[in-house]
């Protein structure tokens, strides 16, 4: 009968490939192996006696040598076929563990292209981005700050390593008066394109005629792309146009490239204007221009080729320092620095480096989670191919040959699973927009794919195959043919060692699934305790709208007239109580401005920075915001340009510069003017929720207010802020028709922009968690089905001798808990050093709200660590009842007859 099926096989291999014709040789070989072992031959002997017995002995020795001594890309391509071929035979375990994959891979891979476009890579559209750098001046006591225009005049003249540029973010009034729309763009020197390397899609960029500092002068645009196609449907006879901006007339000259976005990481502007347009679009005064103190340019520079950044750091700095000393009266001992695009301080990319770098490396023990599941897996059915391993040993094949096969289906299982993460990254790559505040449109939060993304996928495919193949290949290098054989199972039932690293896997995944799941949970509770920290004022119910009077054509005293006449309205409009203005918001994505102030009765110390914080509010500010007055008056309308300056001092600003003393009728000098300290307001935030207290000054709104500063209107209200934005809009239409750009938020939203970097961590860190938690029951779910199959007889002898079913899922159940509890101590170790670690970053550590102690094992916070683990016991439990209920509907007989 045998002899048949041989002849039969060899006839049909006349119609197949080779490797089909092998398989099947190999199995029929296997049984006559086993058969002659059971008779007390040896493995070696046994498997000789079986080739003659089958026939052509030294034809299928000869073939499988063949096969093994393969040129590497023929052998390659055949080993990639057989796992093809595997794969399609097996559609479920493919799908379990293709997909089990791409999660872990998708996830990395997505956090990796938030860090290229963000970190690596955070100017797209530019020529060699690598010789790019920033250019930050450098205060007294080393703070970053922007440059002044006069500052960038002397750097781009007298140095000679780089070429530099400037820029100013802004906002602009396009269109007619009555159908304007609110455009982000720059206000830029030059020279911007030219050191950028951008060239235009259509038209031109800015002329070298067009470089100069003549205020007024060059009254061009250059648009984005996308702009050009929102607004002109891509018209190549846009160019020569004009575009009426702020009220004025300028002329487009030129279409940026499609992925140019700008000169700041990760936002998108629309409109590029020369800086010397400033005077005439808003308002601003000539001089202001040539003021050192005005602080408002991003400098940008690029390398010339051979120099390096540290060369280019120094001559810098050796101007700068010449500089402090040649405008001591405004620029004493500053000086200035090079970074690195990513690390410049202004702009979103500052807030969303501490949590990419958490994300990533949680998302790295996704997919080691993934990685040990799909070993488990492989593993697994590594076993249920024994018969066939022990026949490719016998006829001659080498170890390494096997694991290599091994290594190859783990390959193409990766390299499907990265198909598919390449799709889910393109879904989730945009969770970070749909976690952005609102009326932060200026953000571009959608990544392209390039090939440094792609090449990442890549290389994560090819680890991830190597560290899910490791266990299986070992399972074959490790086979002992003679004790296989004389096993005498012919279902490739798993010793007690095989068995063991399957349970070392699944408690590495415990262990990885309890550190993601406690860092969710710690950042989740930093999040929360960030939100409950009292600002110091009350934001409910109050309704803040963006005015940008300059941008509609109105003159300082305009604007001011503008905002008491609104606010008279307002006031008699049912349900507002209180309405406001002024300069800058607390708690928004924008710090407050500085000045620097010099206080009577004190006397700094040696590079103490005296550049204090401020903002520009009108009378009803502090009593709209609940912000406590604690001694003193508040301004009034008295306090105008005919008066003389007062203001107004925070606690924090007493406590440091005025111990002990009564700070009403102090003096203090800045702007160029004294100014008496009339009153002392209650500390509050101003740039995030958890900053530690700062001084802090306020002055009058009608003392102060300069036409380069913004406006803010406060509207407090009764009813819902919503409700009041039709109201405000109504109401600015009846003083004005013309005046359309205006941006109204509720506070409350408006001010969840600080929390932007915590709300990342917290909602993508519990997203991640859940995905750990949830790989990992699959995979303790897998190792206990697994089990259950390989255990059937044995159950069903137990259920014989009169095991209850209850019986077998306890016990099934308490094998699952004891690979959890084995996993827990790890995780929690594994949590506690990742901890340590992680608050030693203090860019990490507040971003999270976190500090050692509520990263570590400290007894004042077990609870989040008890509580996940707890939380893990019971997914364990619940991953393991399912098979548990399989094996105690097994019945004995059945499973016996099987057997």
């Amino acid at each position: 009968m045998k002899s048949l099926r041989v002849l039969c096989c060899r006839i049909r291999g006349l119609f197949k490939r080779n490797d089909e014709l092998d398989a099947e040789l190999e199995s029929h070989l296997q049984f006559q192996v086993e058969d002659n072992v059971r008779a007390g031959m040896s493995p070696e002997e046994a498997g000789r006696q079986a080739r003659i017995k089958l026939g052509g002995v030294e034809q299928t020795r000869q073939a499988v040598r063949e096969r093994s001594t393969l040129p590497f890309v023929e052998s390659l391509a055949q080993d990639i076929r057989i796992a093809t071929r595997t794969m399609v035979c097996n559609p479920a375990f493919t799908a379990v563990v293709v997909l089990t994959l791409a999660i872990g891979i998708g996830t990395s891979t997505t956090v990796f292209s938030w860090i290229n476009a963000t970190l690596l890579q955070p100017l797209a559209g530019v020529a060699d981005p690598s010789r790019l750098v920033v250019v930050e001046s450098v205060a007294a006591n080393h703070e970053l700050v922007p440059n002044s225009y006069p500052d960038f005049q002397d750097f781009r003249d007298h140095l000679h390593l780089f070429d530099m540029a400037v820029s100013h973010p802004a906002f602009f009034s396009v269109g007619n008066q009555d159908h304007a729309d609110r455009v982000w763009g720059e206000l830029v020197s030059g020279n911007f394109f030219a050191v950028l390397g951008v060239h235009a899609a259509v038209g031109r960029v800015f002329l070298p005629t067009e470089y100069g500092d003549k205020p007024g002068a060059f009254p061009v645009v250059v648009i984005s792309n996308r702009y050009w196609h929102s607004h002109f449907n891509g018209d190549p006879s846009i160019i020569g146009r004009t575009l009426r901006i702020n009220q004025h007339q300028l002329t487009i000259v030129g279409v940026a490239p499609v992925r140019f976005h700008g000169s700041m990481p990760v936002t998108a502007y629309d409109l590029w204007i020369p800086y010397m347009q400033q005077p005439v679009l808003n308002g601003v005064q000539e001089w202001m221009l040539r003021n050192r103190q005005n602080r408002n340019m991003l400098g940008i520079a690029r390398l010339k080729p051979g120099v390096t950044i540290d060369q280019a750091t120094a001559e810098l700095a050796a101007l700068a320092t010449r500089m402090a000393v040649a405008n001591a009266d405004v620029s004493e001992g500053m000086s200035a620095t090079m970074l690195p695009v990513w690390k410049s301080p202004h702009g979103p990319q500052a807030m969303l480096v501490a949590p990419l770098r958490i994300l990533m490396a949680v998302s790295l023990l996704v997919l080691l989670i993934a990685c040990a599941n799909v070993a488990n897996l492989l593993l697994a059915r590594a076993v249920g191919r024994e018969r066939e391993f022990i026949a490719r040993l016998a006829l001659g094949a080498t170890r390494s040959r096997l694991a290599r096969q091994i290594l190859t289906e783990a390959l193409v299982l990766a390299l499907a699973s990265g198909i598919i993460s390449i799709l889910l990254t393109i879904w989730m790559s945009r969770a970070l927009g749909f976690l952005l505040p609102r009326g932060q449109s200026a953000l571009a939060l959608n990544f392209d794919w390039n090939a440094r993304v792609l090449l990442f996928t890549l290389a994560l495919c090819i680890l991830t195959a190597l560290a899910a193949s490791i266990a299986p290949a070992l399972h074959i290098r490790t086979l002992n043919l003679s004790a296989k054989l004389n096993e005498g199972s012919r279902t490739g039932t798993a010793g007690t060692r095989l068995q063991s690293l399957r349970s070392i896997l699944v408690i590495a995944e415990i262990a990885l699934a309890l550190t993601a799941v406690i860092g969710a949970a710690v950042s989740a509770r930093g999040f929360q305790t960030t939100r409950q920290i009292k600002p110091g004022f009350d934001p409910s119910h109050v309704l803040l709208s963006h005015f940008y009077l300059n941008t509609s054509g109105y003159t300082l005293d305009q604007r001011k007239e503008f905002c008491r006449r609104l606010a008279d309205k307002l006031q008699t409009t049912p349900g507002v109580t209180d309405t406001a203005y002024s300069d800058g918001v607390p708690l928004g994505l924008e710090t407050s401005w500085w000045e620097e102030l010099n206080i009577e009765g004190y006397t700094p110390s040696p590079g103490e920075n005296m550049k204090i914080f401020r903002n520009v509010i009108s009378p009803e500010y502090l009593g709209l915001l609940h912000i406590p007055l604690v001694k003193g008056r508040d301004f009034t309308e008295h306090d105008d340009d005919k008066a003389d300056g007062v203001m107004i001092v925070n606690q924090e600003f007493v406590r440091r510069y005025l111990p002990g003393r009564n700070p009403i009728g102090r003096r203090v000098h800045g702007w160029g003017y004294w100014f008496t300290v009339i009153g002392v307001a209650a500390d509050s935030k101003y740039h995030s929720l958890g900053e530690s207290p700062l001084p802090y000054t306020y002055f009058a709104f009608r003392q102060l207010y300069r036409a380069d500063m913004n406006l803010a209107f406060y509207t407090r209200s009764r009813q819902s802020p919503d409700a009041l934005i039709n109201t405000v809009l109504q109401k600015v239409h009846e003083l004005d028709p013309n005046v359309t750009a205006v941006n109204s938020i509720p506070m409350e939203e408006y001010i969840a922009a600080s929390l932007y970097p915590q709300k990342i961590a917290a909602t993508l860190l519990g997203c991640m968690g859940t995905l750990a938690l949830l790989l990992a029951a699959v995979g303790i779910y897998s190792l206990m089905a697994y089990s259950v199959v390989q255990r059937t007889r044995e159950i069903g002898i137990r259920m014989a001798l009169g095991a209850t079913p209850g019986y077998v899922v306890t016990t099934i159940v308490r094998e699952a808990l004891i690979l959890c509890a084995a996993g827990l101590p790890a995780g929690t170790l594994l949590t506690m050093a990742l901890g340590h670690a992680l608050a030693a970053l203090p860019s990490a550590g507040s971003y999270l709200n976190v500090g050692p102690k509520l990263l570590g094992m400290s007894a004042a916070n077990p609870l989040i660590y008890l509580s996940a683990a707890i939380f893990l016991a019971v997914v364990t439990t619940l991953a393991a009842v399912i098979p548990a209920r399989r094996a105690a509907r097994i019945e004995p007989a059945t499973a016996l007859r099987a057997e």
